[in-house]
C-alpha cells in the first residue's frame, strides 16, 4: 500500500518556539498566515496570551485569567504570511526570555453565520481541519450560535470579551449540560443555563441563558472543534495510576496535547513534540496557570496517540476519567486508513 505524508499538522496547525528580544520581532516559520495563535513564557511566569483573526489581531484574552479582552499593539501587532509579529510586551516577546506559540488556521476574519437563532458577528470556520472561530452578542435568552463545521463539534470554549467572566466549555465524552472552565483546575460541574442538555448539532451549539455564555448586550467569541481522521481527535480515557499508563488511540502522530481531569479538580496540562522534541515527552505547561515551563514525565507521543508514563494525577490517576485534544500529523495510505507505525 502507497502511504502519503498529510502535512496538516504544517498546513493548519504548527507549535512555533522563539526567543524574546524586549523590542519588536516578525516570528517566521509558521508555514502558513495563522488565524489564531496562543503563546506562552516558557521560562517566566506570564499569562497565556490568545489571540485571533476574528476579533482583530491586537485583541487579547488569556486562558488563566476571567479578565475581559486588551488591546495593545505591544501584544501581537499583525499576522503575516508565514507566522505573526510582536510588540515589546514581556508576556510575548521579552528580552531572552524563551516562548512558545501554538498557532491554527481557520478562514480569515469570515463571515456573519445565521444557522442559529442568535446571528454571530463572524464565523471563520475551516472545515478540513474542523476548527472554528465565532463571535456574537449575547441576548439573554437560551438559544444557539452557528459554527459552520458542518459536523457535530467534539469540543468548544466561551469567553466574554467585554466583561470579566470564566472561560466555559464542554468536550465530547460529557453529559450534555456538563461544563468545564479552562481558566479553573476544578472539576466538570452540570449548570444547564450555560450549556443546554440538548445536544449539539451539525449546525449549532445551545446557549443557556447564563450572563456566562450570553449576558444581554455583552460580546462573546467561541472556539469550536470537530474531530478529522488523521489530523485531529477529541475525546476521553480513564487513568489506571501505574507508570505503564493509558493507551488512547488517536490515529494520527500528535503534535499537540492538552488533557484535562474533569471527575475531580486537575490542571489543564499542554504537551507538544517541540519540547523537548522526543520521548518520553517531559515538558509541560499549564493553561490555567501562569507558571513557567515544568517538566515531568506525563506522555510518549507515538506514531499513532499517546501513553501516560506518570502516575501523577494530572494524567493518570486510578479511577479518574480525563479529556483531551490532540492535533497532530500522521500517514494517510490510499484507502483514507491512517498508518499506525513505521
Amino acid at each position: 500500500m502507497a502511504y502519503t505524508t498529510i502535512n496538516k499538522s504544517t498546513d493548519y496547525f504548527n507549535t512555533k518556539l522563539y526567543t524574546g528580544n524586549g523590542g519588536t520581532q516578525s516570528i517566521t516559520g509558521v508555514g502558513f498566515q495563522p488565524d489564531f495563535t496562543w503563546i506562552k513564557s516558557r521560562t517566566s511566569t506570564k499569562d497565556h496570551m490568545v489571540f485571533d483573526a476574528v476579533r482583530g489581531v491586537q485583541k487579547s484574552i488569556r486562558t488563566n485569567q476571567t479578565l475581559a479582552e486588551d488591546t495593545s499593539t505591544e501584544y501581537l501587532s499583525t499576522f503575516d504570511t508565514d507566522g505573526f509579529t510582536l510588540g515589546g510586551n514581556g508576556k510575548v516577546n521579552g528580552g531572552s526570555t524563551n516562548y512558545a506559540s501554538w498557532n491554527w488556521k481557520a478562514n480569515g476574519q469570515g463571515s456573519s453565520n445565521t444557522d442559529g437563532s442568535i446571528n454571530t458577528t463572524y464565523t471563520s470556520v475551516n472545515t478540513t481541519a474542523g476548527f472554528s472561530i465565532i463571535t456574537y452578542t449575547g441576548t439573554g435568552s437560551a438559544g444557539t450560535i452557528g459554527h459552520g463545521l458542518g459536523v457535530v463539534p467534539d469540543f468548544w470554549m466561551v469567553k466574554a470579551r467585554s466583561e470579566t467572566r470564566a472561560w466555559y466549555g464542554w468536550s465530547k465524552g460529557m453529559s450534555y449540560g456538563d461544563v468545564v472552565n479552562w481558566s479553573s483546575n476544578g472539576a466538570k460541574s452540570t449548570d444547564t443555563s450555560l450549556f443546554t442538555s440538548n445536544a449539539p448539532t451539525n449546525q449549532v451549539i445551545n446557549l443557556g441563558s447564563s450572563v456566562g455564555v450570553n449576558n444581554s448586550g455583552q460580546t462573546f467569541v467561541c472556539y469550536a472543534f470537530s474531530s478529522k481522521t488523521g489530523y485531529s481527535k477529541f475525546g476521553t480515557y480513564r487513568g489506571n495510576g501505574n507508570a505503564n499508563g493509558a493507551f488512547v488511540y488517536t490515529g494520527v502522530k500528535p503534535a499537540f496535547i492538552i488533557v484535562k481531569k474533569y471527575t475531580d479538580a486537575g490542571h489543564w496540562q499542554i504537551v507538544d513534540n517541540k519540547r523537548p522534541g522526543y520521548n518520553v515527552n517531559s515538558n509541560y505547561l499549564r493553561a490555567n496557570k501562569s507558571d513557567a515551563e515544568a517538566t515531568d514525565i506525563p506522555f510518549d507521543i507515538l506514531s499513532n496517540g499517546f501513553k501516560a508514563r506518570s502516575t501523577d494525577g494530572s494524567y493518570n490517576e486510578s479511577g479518574q476519567s480525563y479529556i483531551y485534544m490532540a492535533i497532530g500529523q500522521s500517514l494517510v495510505g490510499s484507502n483514507n486508513v491512517p498508518c499506525t507505525a513505521r
